[in-house]
């Protein structure tokens, strides 16, 4: 009789050690599963399905300090790319000199008058010229704030006897602003200056 009671109460906390296991078990199971559903659940938020030109892309958050060297540098080309693009087409001259001083302070307007009386926009139109540039490098110091920047380009004037190819290297910094249609990237180019503006070579056509 003894031994039969003692094998019942062995077997009673064996089930009663099982089920406790069991319990902790499903327990960290449970957890387990949860925080597994909160990563998916910040993963997926964290991605965004964009769509360009027909085609579907992944993009990824991210702080925006990690791309702001490739955001500068875009502003800085885009910012050369329509000030200096220039045809023989009035209406093309103000278009593109209006995109380039949305993304520029006072000193681009500044420029743009002095190269406007000295009549060079109107001699582009009376003799024909197209001009266009090429972007070599952009240097960024982000070390200091506003953000400093040096541009390195060529100009290509095509006339229609010959063909000048001038360096074009200016400087400035960047402070950031707001987003917005005209400034996709929200900033400014601010104390913008041409340091060098020589001609490099001429071919005859």
């Amino acid at each position: 009789m003894l031994t039969h009671l003692k094998n019942i109460d062995t077997s009673f906390r064996h089930i009663r050690l099982f089920s406790y296991v069991l319990i902790v078990a499903n327990a960290l199971t449970c957890c387990y599963v949860v925080y597994s559903c909160q990563q998916s659940i910040r993963l997926m938020q964290s991605k965004v399905l964009v769509i360009a030109n027909s085609k579907l892309f992944q993009a990824t958050a991210a702080s925006r300090e990690a791309f702001l060297p490739i955001e500068i540098k875009d502003h800085v080309e885009t910012f050369h790319f329509n000030f200096y693009t220039l045809a023989p087409d009035e209406l093309v001259i103000k278009k593109n000199v209006t995109k380039a001083l949305y993304l520029a302070d006072i000193s681009a307007k500044e420029e743009y008058d002095n190269l406007k009386e000295s009549g060079y926009y109107s001699s582009i139109v009376s003799a024909n010229i197209s001009q266009t540039i090429e972007p070599d490098s952009v240097s960024i110091n982000l070390d200091t704030t506003p953000y400093q920047f040096t541009y390195f380009g060529k100009i290509k004037i095509v006339r229609s006897s010959s063909i000048l190819i001038r360096s074009l290297i200016t400087t400035g910094t960047i402070r950031i602003t707001t987003p917005s249609d005209n400034n996709v990237h929200g900033m400014l180019i601010e104390k913008w200056r041409i340091i060098d503006n020589k001609d490099l070579s001429i071919q005859k056509r």
